[in-house]
């Protein structure tokens, strides 16, 4: 087999339910020239079963001992043989010219290491939920991604293999290269984009359209919700790490963000008491987040202030004008 243009990497675990309409999506691409590696990370379903049925010559089936979706991702990007890889969780779907317009993006702009578009949401059974996604895309600075992380999701991003190679480092337990951190169980993806943007000289640039369905599922959201914002701290703290001083001037800037963030997530599953707190932290924390975003912020804010003090009547539309804001 020639060497493949292409590494798309799928990690599975326990996705029996979607992960044969995310293959699907992979086959269906009009650029043809990918393997698939879908990295078994030890789940408990019948997932790797439902793979294994394949018989496309692209697919390779890797299995390990469990370690996340970093870790299996990091399986992945050690067995690649493309140019490019493009990441795909399990329970995604790409639409068709995904690949064909990432790939033609790289290899007409050499400076950009991360191509990225637009998503669509869908909810557990497939179903659009009329909110995309729409990331900025050009003149993409760190501070855009550490602020507001404009590739959006992890099935998003198609990225030059050189991108991941010039922030591997070594896992010490293994003898061997990671590229995104295995201790990141939650936020993996954001913690990876800001080593790029800040060690490396490598663009990220989006293209029009909207290529990936990014599945939302909200179970247990309160404790989610919680945990997110936790992890989400430590790669506050490895921005410190990284760039003191980038981390002084922005880290309040992208707290309030991701507080705000938490707060819709919130209001749109009706957790009033939870979304009210969010934001007030957020703009107590950097109230300038009125300024640089003010119909977002003010409709998040009126929309928590609403659900909080208005009666239950109320509730349903608010959360839809936020579902659709």
């Amino acid at each position: 087999m020639m060497t493949p243009t292409v590494s798309v990497i799928m990690p599975v675990y326990n996705t029996a339910k979607y992960v044969e309409a995310a293959i699907d999506s992979v086959l269906a691409q009009t650029f043809t020239d990918f393997e698939l590696l879908i990295i078994d990370d030890e789940g408990t379903d019948n997932s790797i079963e439902l793979c294994r049925a394949y018989s496309d010559p692209r697919i390779r089936i890797i299995s390990q001992r469990n370690r996340g979706l970093a870790g299996a991702r990091n399986t992945g990007i050690r067995h690649a043989a493309g140019e490019f890889i493009a990441l795909l969780d399990s329970d995604d779907i790409w639409e068709p010219g995904k690949l064909e317009n990432h790939v033609a993006h790289l290899r007409c702009n050499p400076n950009v290491g991360v191509s990225y578009a637009a998503s669509t949401m869908i909810d557990d059974a497939g179903n659009f939920l009329r909110i995309v996604q729409r990331p900025k895309l050009r003149n993409v600075s760190a501070r855009d991604v550490f602020l507001r992380n404009p590739v959006g999701n992890g099935s998003a991003p198609v990225l030059r293999r050189a991108a991941f190679d010039d922030i591997a480092f070594l896992n010490l337990d293994r003898e061997e290269l990671d590229y995104f951190d295995p201790d990141f169980r939650q936020s993996e993806d954001i913690e990876c984009w800001c080593r790029i943007a800040l060690m490396t000289p490598w663009e990220f640039e989006g293209i029009g359209g909207a290529f990936t369905r990014y599945r939302i599922n909200e179970g247990g959201l309160s404790a989610n919700v919680v945990k997110q914002f936790a992890t989400w701290c430590r790669v506050r703290d490895r921005v410190q790490q990284i760039d003191p001083r980038f981390a002084a001037k922005w880290a309040p800037y992208a707290e309030a963000y991701q507080l705000r963030y938490l707060a819709r997530r919130c209001v749109r599953m009706g957790e009033t008491t939870m979304a009210w707190a969010l934001m007030k932290d957020a703009l107590s924390l950097c109230p300038k987040i009125v300024i640089e975003e003010p119909a977002k912020t003010l409709s998040t804010f009126l929309a928590t202030l609403g659900l909080r003090f208005l009666p239950s009547a109320f509730s349903a539309p608010v959360r839809a004008a936020i579902q659709r804001s």
